[in-house]
């Protein structure tokens, strides 16, 4: 009798590795590397994005006023008092 419970535990055992502990194992393994990913990705790559740093407010860059003749042509067409 002895033996018998104890494969019916083992049994109970098995069951619960196969269906709750590798599905958890699983989903935790997929987001380790989802988050692995990111973090590396935002170290590497997305901390330079302007967009993302105007998000999170990392950097804040002094807007500069862009001058009136910045191109060839408005300076072309603003020094020449008959083409305006």
């Amino acid at each position: 009798m002895g033996l018998e419970n104890s494969g019916d535990v083992w049994l109970g055992w098995e069951y619960a590795v196969v269906f709750f502990l590798r599905p958890l194992f699983a989903i935790l393994f997929v987001f380790s590397l989802i988050l692995l990913s990111w973090f590396v990705a935002w170290k590497t790559m997305l901390v330079h994005v302007p967009l993302v740093q105007e998000i999170f407010g990392l950097r804040k860059k002094p807007v500069m006023p862009k001058p009136p003749t910045r191109h060839r042509l408005s300076r072309f067409y603003n020094s020449n008092p008959a083409l305006r």
